[in-house]
């Protein structure tokens, strides 16, 4: 697969355009007045009615490969407005499903869902590193392989302590330091929201 991807194939995948997949943020980091229904994944998730946590197939196959990060397995959510026609062993509640949402963000996962305005019945919680989609951008440099949030990063200079949890947290390498605070590099932001939720 990384032969695959690495002679062609995620070109050929990721780079007709539209993207198969789009950002939403992480929630809470964005003014609740310009958030847009369609990006505000947990109020989406609010209103379904069946729930599956499984394992991100992406994390799988970098453990056959080395595996750089430590994220967990287990936390990409399924949901459906019905039931889903048969059981499943992954099937949890509401309640657990918005948990592991939470729990992605706090540990600076970004959520990707379909690139479509309504009716997508999943998230995927990414890494940058394990991420097909995102590695079109780190690895395979397809700037458009995900498309962005409508939203971006800003950082108030006035209020940075230049601590770092930021640049930690940003998955697509977006935010240095400069000069002793953070400064956002715009084209690489994809308005993910992750610094949000960590900055202090």
């Amino acid at each position: 697969f990384e032969k695959y991807m690495a002679d062609g194939g995620a070109v050929g995948i990721m780079k007709p355009q539209p993207a198969l997949h789009r950002v939403v943020p992480s929630h809470g980091t964005v003014r609740s007045e310009w958030i847009l229904p369609y990006d505000d994944v947990k109020a989406v998730m609010q209103s379904s009615k069946a729930f599956r946590v499984q394992t991100c197939v992406c994390r799988v196959q970098q453990d056959h490969v080395g595996r750089r990060c430590d994220f967990p397995l287990r936390n990409c959510i399924t949901f459906s407005a019905t039931e889903f026609p048969t059981s499943s062993p992954d099937e949890v509640s509401k309640e657990e499903a918005l948990s592991v949402l939470e729990q992605t963000e706090e540990i600076g996962l970004v959520h990707t869902v379909s690139n479509i305005m309504e009716g997508y019945g999943y998230v995927c919680n990414c890494c940058s590193c394990c991420c097909a989609i995102l590695r079109g951008i780190i690895d395979w440099g397809i700037e458009e392989s995900v498309a962005q949030a409508n939203y971006y990063a800003v950082i108030d200079s006035e209020q940075c302590t230049g601590c770092g949890v930021c640049i930690e947290r940003c998955q697509m390498h977006a935010i240095s330091e400069k000069d002793g605070i953070a400064v956002v590099n715009r084209e690489h932001c994809i308005g993910c929201g992750l610094w949000v939720t960590g900055c202090p």
